[in-house]
């Protein structure tokens, strides 16, 4: 019997020790206190956020619908997963770089990056807090609004801004220049992946600019 809310900390408990692996054994050192700290930082507000999205029916089911199986037509199925290819990157380049003395990154940079995990992990809270149908696809559904508060105040799209900011953040966080070709292409991501989207999306998102007070989803 599927169970949403086991498999949200399933996912969480699961792709954090892979990532933690990977990172490690791509570095060849466990004496990486970048890396640490990163997990840290990261992994400790994960757990409130998949508390919040976990006691939100509506949340729940939205953000489990992810990736490109979750999308419904071959296009939209290509652009999500092209978007999601420099997140990709970004998690993999650091661990070489830190093991192959890429970068040379001062420590309080890599702190800065930290700070900047934080501020985005808690805009997506803001984002949950103030949408439900913060889904994890651009698509109406019944009972959805245009939302023009919180966040959504600021910029139409504020996960994505979180995630850019996020990727960013990762890059700096785990001492890699290298990290940040790939997280600055996140931010292409969203445009690319909004225009694939149809109607569905065009008769909920007014024709704003990308940094408006309206917004149609996550």
């Amino acid at each position: 019997m599927r169970n949403p809310k086991l498999n949200a900390w399933l996912w969480l408990v699961v792709s954090f020790a892979l990532f933690a692996l990977a990172l490690f054994l791509s570095a060849g050192t466990i004496r990486y206190w970048r890396a640490w700290v990163f997990l840290a930082v990261g992994g400790g507000p994960s757990i409130p956020l998949t508390l919040y999205i976990s006691n939100d029916q509506r949340l729940l089911e939205n953000r489990t619908k992810a990736g490109p199986g979750a999308e419904q037509r071959p296009i939209q199925k290509l652009i999500v997963l092209a978007s999601g290819l420099p997140g990709v990157a970004t998690s993999i380049v650091p661990g070489p770089d830190r093991r192959f003395g890429w970068s040379d990154m001062p420590g309080w940079l890599s702190l800065v990056g930290d700070l900047m995990i934080l501020a985005a992990m808690w805009a997506a809270l803001r984002v949950f807090r103030e949408n439900a149908f913060a889904s994890a696809t651009v698509e109406a559904v019944e009972g959805q609004k245009v939302i023009s508060t919180g966040p959504y105040a600021i910029v139409r799209h504020p996960m994505y801004a979180s995630a850019a900011v996020y990727f960013v953040g990762a890059s700096l966080a785990l001492g890699s220049f290298w990290g940040l070709i790939p997280a600055l292409l996140t931010i292409l991501g969203p445009p690319f992946e909004v225009t694939g989207r149809g109607d569905s999306f065009a008769r909920l998102s007014p024709a704003t600019p990308a940094i408006a007070p309206v917004s149609a989803g996550g």
